[in-house]
């Protein structure tokens, strides 16, 4: 299964995601979306898979969760925008939810792909939508397959000195 991760769209959608995310099989949205039709687009992608980040309108609140915990290919997934724990990490967010096995997570902008404790993948896209701190826009892609750990990368957007 191939996953295409994005978070902190904030309502751009910029159209690279669409070439990058073409042949997925799930989107997963970690929060600050922007307007609620923007995952409309992105279902035109693949099935998404969304959580409300904490700049989301009451809108955007109404249609997705704050946290998902889920199943996939048969790891235990965790997917959060990360404001929870006031500026997360990888350690904190696992010392919240210590039973996932993968977490993804936004909210910070920074793109960021490591484990944790040994076995727990942690993602952060990083932010899809307007260029923020300096940092360029970036989304993530993952692969799964039962039996073998998670394979992922960030993907670049954006230059560091884009819009």
């Amino acid at each position: 299964m191939r996953l295409g991760i994005i978070s902190d769209t904030h309502g751009l959608l910029r159209p690279e995601v669409f070439d990058l995310f073409a042949g997925v099989d799930r989107i997963l949205h970690a929060g600050d979306i922007g307007p609620a039709e923007l995952l409309a687009e992105l279902e035109a992608i693949a099935p998404v898979t969304a959580v409300f980040g904490n700049t989301d309108d009451f809108d955007v609140r109404g249609a997705v969760p704050e946290v998902v915990e889920t199943r996939i290919e048969g790891f235990d997934f965790l997917l959060v925008h990360g404001h929870q724990v006031g500026m997360p990490t990888p350690e904190t967010l696992h010392q919240r939810w210590p039973a996932a096995e993968v977490i993804v997570f936004g909210h910070t902008h920074r793109p960021l792909l490591t484990i944790v404790d040994q076995v727990v993948t942690v993602m952060n896209p990083g932010g899809a939508g307007p260029r923020r701190f300096d940092l360029p826009a970036s989304v993530g892609i993952m692969e799964l397959e039962p039996g073998i750990p998670p394979r992922a990368r960030l993907v670049p957007l954006t230059g560091a000195d884009e819009d």
